[in-house]
């Protein structure tokens, strides 16, 4: 028992440190397969087939959270800006 909490929390922390280098668009996607993948399991579950249903919903879930990554940017919601005021130094040298 104590050693099957060690390895899920060790591939818990492997699965968060490979978010590090992500865009806020790739951060989104992601979140929506991870969140997809589980409802979907869970609900396969229910029908005999958790892996099909995972599968399923990670996909649909992947594809909703870079949907609503769009409309986020869409409407100026998405990455951050320069600060009022600032001046982006001269980059033609």
């Amino acid at each position: 028992m104590r050693r099957s909490a060690l390895t899920l929390a060790l591939l818990g922390d492997l699965g968060l440190s490979g978010c590090a280098g992500l865009n806020e668009t790739q951060q989104r996607a992601a979140t929506g397969a991870l969140g997809g993948g589980a409802v979907g399991g869970i609900i396969g579950s229910f029908s005999g087939n958790a892996g099909l249903g995972a599968l399923l919903g990670a996909g649909v879930g992947g594809a909703g959270g870079y949907l609503y990554d769009q409309s986020q940017q869409q409407r100026g919601y998405g990455y951050r800006r320069a600060p009022r005021g600032y001046r982006r130094p001269y980059q033609g040298y």
